[in-house]
């Protein structure tokens, strides 16, 4: 029986998080779209000494201030100020010991080698922002640009995270070309260039190319099937998940001794997707070979499993507000491809590319219910598209 929408991204996401390898040391770029494995902690005090928050002159005692000693520079150790003495600094720069305050650069006044004004206490204090071993992030936050950012200021250059997932794009048909222009019965492979770029954005790895077209016979399919997953933490197969003369994905499953995770999903379109594992732990997608309904597969079961596999939680929905009515789709969850406006789109045939090619993502109406004009229904966005 196929297993509900919102189930099957639980279910998925659930089986990578269960299945994620030991945490790694990893590099700042490695370990860029995953989870933090431990939480990040400051090495040092962050600042680690009082920095000026402005170009301004450093005083020291009572004014006014006689001019000494060479511009105060970001990166270097400043001598010690006596009193009634002034130095320039500049913003980012130490404040020399015995600093009582500084004038800003435009507040101040400079006459006859001595400089007046109203200082005032404008620099970070030691620690301000973090103390030395102060937890900054808890385990389990996303790896983002600026968290890399915050882990280097803090004194670090790798971070403890659970490494992208390698995955591989097995092709499944006779039908498919790769080159040129649809002819003869044969159509071009979309699915082969397109989900490699999918899976990059929702974290996987790829070493190699697609395997494929591949003929379609079971010898074939279980041939493939047994060189993606040698080496491949996900290999995502694209077409024959019905039951179909030329559909053997499932009896090439039971050949290599693959257990179903999920197999279909109550969902219009795209329901004949399924997720397997084999053995030794290796995940199958099985994306629907009509293109919208294989990037339904990868938004239901895919990205929830490898933010699993990095140790992250499972992918939230944003909102659309709808622009039109949206129809449902019986008992099944109906995901409508729409702008960012709430429109929904032409070309939205499962087996179109056109609609999807300028959609946010998809409008997730609910099973047994239909959507309105006004109304605001969750977004299901598309990896590697910004919503």
């Amino acid at each position: 029986m196929p297993i509900s929408w919102a189930e099957a991204r639980e279910t998925a996401w659930r089986a990578g998080y269960e299945a994620r390898g030991a945490a790694e040391v990893l590099p700042f770029d490695a370990a860029a779209g995953s989870g933090l494995a431990a939480p990040l902690t400051a090495a040092s005090d962050l600042p680690a000494f009082p920095t000026s928050a402005v170009d301004a002159w450093a005083v020291a005692g009572e004014g006014p201030w006689r001019i000494t000693g060479a511009e105060v520079l970001a990166g270097s150790v400043p001598a010690p100020m006596g009193p009634g003495e002034a130095v320039k600094i500049a913003t980012g720069a130490q404040v020399p010991a015995g600093t009582e305050g500084l004038i800003r650069i435009e507040n101040a006044e400079v006459s006859g080698g001595a400089v007046t004004g109203s200082p005032a206490r404008e620099w970070r204090e030691p620690g301000e922002e973090a103390k030395a071993g102060e937890e900054l992030l808890p385990g389990g936050a996303r790896i983002t640009p600026p968290v890399i950012g915050l882990a280097a200021a803090a004194g670090h250059s790798a971070l403890p995270a659970h490494p992208r997932p390698q995955a591989r794009i097995v092709v499944f048909g006779d039908e498919l070309l790769t080159g040129g222009v649809s002819r003869e019965g044969r159509v071009r492979d979309s699915l082969g260039p397109m989900i490699p770029h999918m899976l990059d954005a929702a974290g996987a790895r790829f070493t190699v190319g697609a395997i494929g077209p591949v003929a379609d016979t079971l010898d074939e399919h279980v041939a493939a099937l047994r060189v993606s997953t040698a080496d491949a933490d996900l290999t995502c197969t694209t077409g024959g998940t019905m039951v179909g003369p030329v559909d053997h994905l499932h009896a090439s499953l039971k050949e290599i001794g693959a257990s179903y995770v999920v197999n279909t999903v109550s969902v219009r379109p795209g329901f004949p997707m399924l997720l397997a594992r084999t053995d030794e732990g290796r995940f199958i997608a099985g994306l629907p070979g009509n293109p919208q309904s294989a990037v339904i597969a990868v938004v239901t079961l895919v990205a929830p499993l490898l933010a699993g596999l990095r140790g992250l939680p499972l992918p939230e929905l944003g909102l659309v507000t709808l622009a039109e009515h949206v129809p449902g789709r019986g008992e099944a969850t109906h995901l409508a491809l729409v702008d960012r406006g709430g429109n929904r789109l032409g070309h939205h045939g499962s087996a179109m590319l056109r609609g999807l090619a300028s959609a946010a993502g998809f409008a997730v109406v609910a099973p047994g219910s239909e959507a309105g004009a006004g109304q605001t229904v969750p977004l299901a966005t598309v990896p590697g598209v910004t919503a």
